[in-house]
């Protein structure tokens, strides 16, 4: 059965902040940024699956804002292994797109590390950019992880999204390569949740502290 839509408000409270190493700055990504917007007032649609869900990932990006005196309103499209090209096939995303402004519509679907996932991703994110630039929206892909049993394959997850980012000249949150650099260094999987795939609320917390640093420093 499918999950009902979600859409989040704004963050109404404060996320307690976690130390973020000294390489979350440093990581390398995409050098397209968002020209034109600010953190004051601003809309985004995030768009995907469980990984964007769990935690109510939106809502602790509305929340950094919020903390800093911004105005980050939120809206959500996830639906439980959804892949982005499941979205436009739904056309819900289309009608989102239609009827409301968003200055910034962040995408994800699973990690993508093998080829049939590479040609769903590069397929899907040539047509949302279309959608995005049809409506005056900038496109952002939430680079996201694979599940640990798979660990071998997160190079793969990393080209992959930052391809789908170049190629259609969007911007990337390289949200898996700050996991990564963190994991290979640490050896500390406290990112991954109890089924070590879906982010712990630390996880998702990192996960919005690189969204929200790559839109908006």
């Amino acid at each position: 059965m499918k999950k009902a839509n979600v859409v989040c408000p704004s963050g109404i409270f404060l996320i307690p902040t976690f130390i973020i190493f000294l390489s979350f700055f440093s990581f390398a990504c995409n050098k397209q940024t968002a020209p034109g917007f600010t953190n004051i007032d601003t809309t985004l649609l995030f768009v995907g699956n469980s990984l964007t869900y769990t935690n109510d990932l939106p809502l602790l990006v509305s929340a950094i804002g919020k903390s800093k005196g911004a105005n980050i309103k939120v809206e959500m499209l996830a639906l439980p292994n959804y892949a982005l090209m499941d979205h436009l096939t739904d056309g819900n995303l289309q009608k989102m797109l239609a009827t409301k402004k968003y200055n910034i519509v962040i995408v994800q679907q699973g990690p993508s590390s093998q080829s049939e996932g590479r040609t769903m991703l590069l397929d899907a994110a040539t047509l949302i950019k279309q959608f995005c630039d049809d409506h005056e929206a900038k496109l952002a892909f939430y680079m996201v992880w694979p599940a640990y049993a798979n660990y071998s394959n997160f190079d793969g997850v990393i080209r992959n999204y930052s391809e789908a980012a170049t190629i259609t000249n969007s911007i990337l949150c390289p949200v898996g390569k700050v996991w990564k650099e963190y994991i290979d260094r640490s050896n500390d999987l406290s990112y991954y949740g109890p089924d070590l795939f879906h982010p712990s609320s630390k996880g998702s917390q990192v996960a919005a502290e690189v969204i929200y640093t790559t839109l908006f420093k």
